[in-house]
């Protein structure tokens, strides 16, 4: 289907307002407003868990216009609240498309504005920091919108990995591989399942209500802690559930999320920056191999530096090389290591997916006895 030039409206929580057109789903979307630096891959980052409760801006500024396809999702639907874009293409030029972007939005009630200027609005949200806002297309009066808007809880102390992970435990791969690996799903992409699979695992993907009981009962060789969205503080069952993993001295790996939660299982804390990271060119520098690589990354919360400074239980591994942030941790006493981007990658460089493989030779060395803890 094509959009009608139907208006539209954003309203930041400061105040700033931009006008522009609809594109998705004529209606209301609310939540924390991000920006991506991505120049392809919309449809997977649409489709992010990661980014649920969240209203993304697109920095690039033609979204649409490859349209959609099949094998370019990481979840069942788009997760994100809304979007905001420059240019909006109704048409899908390219072959193999299964469909427009546009009617991808519409089926999963996405609503979004387009036609604004997306560089002046990343500019501010660069100087004024994270914020909810509000953007409609069925409602135009801004004291109306700012009602709305005041409503919206802060993403700072949020949990809402329940409202995107599996509630149900399911199995993925081939049952006859080489490891068998428990997953902990807080919004996990099908991607990092993917990887894992390639790599000759087989996987139980468990929902985050999970008893250690029932997790181990798989019998893993590993477990992975996933992504997923939210402030990880805000989950004090789910981080007393990882310490207890932790301690069985299974390998372990987490990424994003999972990255920030075993951190706060070992006595670290996290905080919300100013500006998160949400892009896939963002170079990251290997502390233990000296080497860099280029990164996908989606998140608003990091691992702080105090908590990590004289704690010898914990080692960086990898920092971000843009501001310094950690990006990478492993423990010193436990086979668990974990970074604080996606090293599947999708859409993104595959530069970090040595870290799948780095997760199953650590297997392989627990098996047979050869495993030292830092690894």
């Amino acid at each position: 289907m094509t959009r009608d030039n139907i208006p539209a409206v954003l309203l930041l929580a400061d105040g700033t307002v931009f006008h522009g057109k609809s594109c998705g789903v004529v209606g209301t979307a609310t939540g924390e407003i991000a920006f991506n630096t991505a120049m392809t891959g919309y449809q997977e980052v649409f489709t992010d868990p990661s980014y649920y409760g969240q209203v993304l801006v697109m920095a690039t500024a033609h979204i649409g216009n490859y349209g959609v396809h099949k094998d370019e999702i990481e979840s069942d639907s788009c997760k994100v609240s809304g979007i905001i874009i420059k240019k909006f293409s109704d048409i899908a030029s390219r072959a193999g498309a299964s469909g427009s972007l546009q009617d991808f939005l519409v089926r999963d009630h996405i609503a979004g504005i387009c036609d604004i200027d997306t560089r002046a609005l990343v500019r501010h949200i660069r100087k004024a920091g994270a914020m909810n806002c509000i953007i409609s297309s069925d409602d135009l009066d801004i004291p109306s919108l700012q009602k709305k808007l005041a409503a919206v809880p802060s993403m700072d102390g949020l949990e809402l990995s329940s409202k995107v992970a599996c509630t149900k435990a399911y199995e993925f791969g081939d049952p006859q591989a080489a490891h068998r690996v428990s997953v902990l799903d807080f919004g996990v992409k099908q991607n990092i399942l993917r990887c894992l699979a390639d790599r000759g695992c087989y996987l139980k993907v468990f929902p985050l209500s999970s008893t250690k009981e029932e997790i181990l009962a798989f019998n893993p060789d590993g477990i992975m802690y996933s992504n997923g969205p939210g402030d990880p503080s805000a989950m004090p069952n789910t981080i007393q559930l990882i310490r207890e993993l932790v301690e069985t001295g299974i390998p372990g790996f987490g990424i994003c999320l999972g990255h920030q939660l075993i951190g706060l299982s070992q006595g670290l804390q996290t905080e919300k920056m100013f500006n998160g990271h949400r892009g896939i060119n963002h170079p990251v520098k290997n502390i233990i191999t000296g080497k860099s690589e280029i990164t996908s990354q989606n998140h608003g919360f990091v691992i702080s530096h105090d908590s990590v400074k004289n704690n010898k239980d914990i080692e960086v591994t990898h920092l971000h090389l843009n501001d310094g942030t950690i990006a990478g941790i492993r423990l010193a006493k436990k086979p668990v290591f974990s970074v604080q981007y996606h090293p599947e990658a999708s859409a993104g460089p595959h530069d970090s997916r040595y870290l799948f493989d780095q997760f199953v030779e650590n297997m392989i060395k627990a098996k047979t006895g050869k495993l030292q803890p830092q690894e």
